[in-house]
């Protein structure tokens, strides 16, 4: 009699979801190459009935076909697919919830977005993921203020019906989360590693609260650790689940802009609470305010605009304007130092005379943007 591991394995084999998660695990295979796929065969998934002359033809790596192939075979030895085979199985044992592109209930609000997650790792309520919500963000080191802003602006949209989406992170997300729940409604946090790792360790406590009344989600397989690159990623589907994004509290230099200029391109509406001149915390949201962001003193103000259905700043793509116009000094300067070929991260930050840190912000978020690929070797500009 075969083991029940032999039985789970040959069972995913045959299913749409496995194949969804070799997928996530194909080398060379990033959005670029997807977007070129799915615009060949019309759906990622039709990868599953193609033989190796048509895999070819589409343009895919040896290493990638070579995977498809053992796949179809039901190879389970060969080193991708048994990557996919450990990653349901280590969901199996921490019960969490597995949602592929090809799902009905796929957020169709996310499937749209750029570079839309392939699978998405759920804990929780998985029917919360599809309701109507807003995204709450802000400073890790927010004041007093901010905290209890963030915590009375996400009670008070969960009484208008609206579901709070947040990063779980210190400060204004961790201060969102606990406000909707304190309030008796559920919320959803988006996290930047696997779901059994608990991150930050301070919030694991309000992570079990959030998988026992909401929705943990996250792109990232069990077992994968936290990592400063994840979190720029996580935040296109913060603002991609939701109709808007609230900025709380924000520095200039915080992740919370990017968050807000994603969702701006995701075409969402942006929001913004007010702050004291005084209160460093308080000029991301001053900025966003000054190029359109909806100033917001009470969540009257954001039902407001919902039902206005007006749009205070228009996405590029729907404006016609050109792609970079609506990038700030830093991301220029970068993209102006990226040529055709692969270019390493630290001639890159010699050229530019950026942080490694605030460089790597600026390329994650020109990759989002479709203007820069990663490749061996370093970053490429591709627009």
């Amino acid at each position: 009699m075969p083991s029940l591991s032999a039985a789970t394995d040959a069972q995913l084999l045959g299913s749409q979801t496995g194949f969804w998660l070799l997928v996530s695990c194909l080398p060379k295979f990033g959005r670029k190459r997807q977007q070129a796929v799915q615009e060949r065969l019309g759906d990622l998934s039709r990868l599953a009935d193609c033989n190796s002359a048509t895999l070819r033809a589409i343009g895919l790596q040896a290493e990638t076909i070579s995977a498809i192939e053992a796949w179809q075979s039901g190879h389970a030895s060969h080193p991708l697919v048994a990557k996919a085979l450990a990653i349901y199985r280590d969901c199996q044992h921490h019960q969490i919830d597995l949602m592929t592109r090809a799902d009905s209930d796929y957020p169709e609000s996310l499937r749209h977005i750029h570079d839309a997650p392939l699978v998405l790792y759920l804990k929780g309520d998985r029917a919360l993921i599809g309701q109507p919500q807003v995204g709450i963000v802000g400073s890790r080191n927010a004041s007093r203020a901010g905290l209890e802003h963030a915590r009375a602006f996400a009670a008070a949209l969960g009484q208008r019906g609206l579901l709070v989406t947040s990063g779980l992170a210190l400060g204004v997300d961790g201060a969102a989360h606990a406000g909707a729940l304190d309030a008796g409604f559920p919320t959803i946090a988006v996290i930047g590693n696997g779901i059994d790792q608990p991150y930050p360790y301070r919030h694991r406590a309000l992570a079990s609260r959030v998988v026992a009344n909401g929705l943990l989600v996250s792109e990232y397989p069990p077992g994968t650790d936290a990592r400063p690159a994840h979190f720029p990623q996580r935040n296109r589907i913060i603002s991609g689940l939701g109709r808007g994004i609230l900025v709380v509290e924000a520095g200039l230099k915080s992740g919370s802009l990017i968050t807000a200029r994603l969702a701006l391109e995701q075409g969402r509406e942006v929001f913004a609470i007010p702050g004291s001149i005084h209160n460093p915390m308080a000029r991301g949201c001053h900025e966003l305010i000054r190029q359109g962001a909806v100033l917001v003193e009470t969540v009257d103000d954001i039902f407001n605009e919902f039902e206005s259905g007006w749009s205070s700043i228009v996405p590029e793509s729907v404006s016609g304007g050109s792609a970079t116009s609506g990038l700030e000094p830093r991301e220029i300067a970068v993209l102006d130092a990226l040529g055709y070929d692969p270019q390493s991260t630290d001639d890159l930050c010699s050229i530019t005379g950026l942080p490694a840190d605030q460089l790597m912000q600026s390329l994650l978020l020109l990759e989002l943007q479709g203007l820069v690929d990663s490749a061996p070797g370093g970053f490429q500009r591709i627009a």
